[in-house]
């Protein structure tokens, strides 16, 4: 693994699962990266991201530095051939480079417009860290993908498997405030078309996900028809792909609350978070003994650890 940026950069998903899994049993291991650097360079917002990814590099013994870059460090060009005269006081090209001289792996956190398609999609951020920093890349969230989020929620399917070979799972829309992105949904859509699972995308008409990422799953608009006999419900907001970054409904009727619950083989329930009670998830679901958030996000920890383990040998 040179970098870790979606699902294509891992040879055998399961076995780094199962990595995932042996450093829960045992996270605090001090001696593997001792001497390590690792920077974690922010360009939006973030706790669960920044706060797992210390604690994992601090668990393999390695140091971690993180940047918000805007506030902690100057506004980056990353546009080629521009005459520098305006807002932004240094170059990707520099900026990266200095950081790959000064760490052994980089996390990159960015965000997307979500107001032109191909720009987002075209992940140039992301790119731009990796032509130039020289040094391995984990991508802790960009414009389409959020890989780190994915991998822990393939280990908490995992250990909620029990009996069950081949879980039904169900990604499901719910309404939101504002536009979110695509990234969180997109990539748990490409890491449940490589899992030994039936999974099922449902959303309203216009909300369909980019055919790349929604694959060979079956995607329907009758929420309640996607739900029967679900094993696994993961709710998630997020904004037209179809018409790039606009909310085209806002109906509450696809909240999920216990009448959804109801439809399933009780199922359990997940988010990514930060999740807004009463909108996307009802306080009833949120909870109850269905309800595994929470080991979603505590798996953040070592998934990102055994990400930085593979990298920093």
């Amino acid at each position: 693994m040179k970098h870790f940026t979606s699902i294509s950069d891992i040879e055998n998903p399961e076995l780094l699962v199962q990595q995932v899994m042996e450093f829960k049993k045992n996270s605090f291991q001090p001696f593997r990266a001792r001497g390590k650097k690792v920077g974690l360079i922010f360009l939006n917002p973030s706790l669960r991201t920044r706060l797992s990814s210390q604690i994992a590099a601090q668990n393999l013994g390695a140091e971690a530095i993180a940047l918000d870059i805007g506030k902690d460090g100057w506004a980056l060009e990353f546009e080629d051939g521009q005459k520098m005269d305006g807002d932004k006081a240094e170059h990707i090209k520099e900026a990266a480079g200095v950081m790959g001289r000064y760490f052994n792996v980089l996390g990159i956190r960015t965000f997307p417009d979500l107001k032109n398609k191909d720009t987002d999609y075209a992940e140039r951020l992301l790119k731009a860290f990796i032509d130039n920093a020289g040094i391995p890349i984990v991508s802790l969230e960009s414009a389409i993908r959020h890989p780190l989020q994915s991998l822990a929620d393939l280990v908490t399917i995992h250990e909620h498997w029990g009996s069950v070979y081949k879980p039904k799972v169900v990604l499901t829309w719910a309404p939101h405030t504002k536009a979110l992105p695509q990234a969180v949904s997109n990539s748990f859509a490409e890491w449940m078309n490589k899992a030994a699972v039936d999974f099922v995308i449902a959303n309203p008409e216009g909300y369909n996900l980019a055919p790349e990422f929604s694959g060979k799953a079956q995607v329907v608009h009758d929420q309640k028809e996607a739900l029967k006999g679900a094993d696994f419900v993961y709710v998630k907001n997020w904004s037209s792909y179809e018409n790039y970054g606009q909310v085209l409904s806002k109906d509450e009727s696809w909240t999920f609350g216990k009448e959804h619950l109801s439809l399933t083989n009780n199922a359990k329930v997940m988010h990514c978070l930060p999740v807004r009670r009463g909108l996307v998830i009802k306080d009833e679901v949120l909870d109850s003994e269905n309800a595994i958030h929470l080991d979603q996000a505590e798996n953040r920890v070592f998934a990102a650890q055994a990400v930085f383990n593979e990298l920093l040998k």
